[in-house]
């Protein structure tokens, strides 16, 4: 069965400050990067030796996909930059605190659209389209994908089986390791997330 371990990036430091990031950017602090470290251990203990590694383009995700790369696959480790997995946008809450959102900042539904902002379903699907592309491939038998809290919690939705109850919160770095039938014919409903499966939610810090 081919596997996706889906990363959520490092602590960054808008998200000490508790403001909303999206489609702007801030770099790791030095606990988003020791985080990463831990969730490459804990991948590297369990012997995942990803075919390709790929991560949303925003600085966070690539910095915490190449420092888990490196310690994986070498000093020569590829990373590339996939537009399908950005976090979603928030549109004129981009880099306002987080208690200015007139909704949930991990699942805002729908609301974010009016202010130029990504809705659930846009994401879901844009989510789950790309992944389940990469996980196509030729060649690929297990997907190091990193991403965001909001994005990897749509997917989380589209994947996860019945009776799931997901966090109130991603931590960062966590894994979600998911199991890819690509023999799905995904039945009557036609939905390509029928292809994915949620096996487990990692916390790294909590697991070493």
């Amino acid at each position: 069965m081919k596997k996706l371990y889906l990363l959520r990036h490092g602590q960054t430091e808008f998200n000490v400050k508790k403001l909303v990031q999206g489609r702007c950017d801030s770099p790791l602090t030095d606990l988003g990067r020791k985080q990463a470290g831990m969730a490459a251990a804990w991948l590297k203990s369990h012997d995942v030796v990803p075919d390709k590694v790929v991560s949303s383009p925003l600085g966070r995700a690539m910095d915490t996909a190449q420092l888990v790369a490196t310690e994986l696959l070498g000093p020569d480790a590829a990373v590339e930059p996939c537009e399908g997995i950005i976090e979603r946008c928030y549109g004129s809450f981009e880099e306002g605190p987080h208690g200015a959102l007139p909704t949930d900042v991990w699942d805002p539904g729908e609301d974010l659209v009016p202010f130029g902002g990504e809705g659930n379903q846009a994401l879901q699907e844009r989510m789950v389209g790309t992944l389940t592309n990469l996980m196509d491939s030729e060649g690929i038998e297990a997907l190091l994908a990193v991403s965001h809290g909001s994005a990897s919690r749509q997917f989380i939705k589209a994947a996860a089986p019945e009776g799931f109850e997901l966090p109130t919160k991603l931590p960062n770095c966590a894994i979600m390791i998911f199991d890819f039938d690509e023999e799905d014919l995904q039945g009557e409903s036609d939905r390509p997330q029928c292809k994915f499966t949620l096996q487990q939610i990692v916390d790294p810090q909590q697991s070493h």
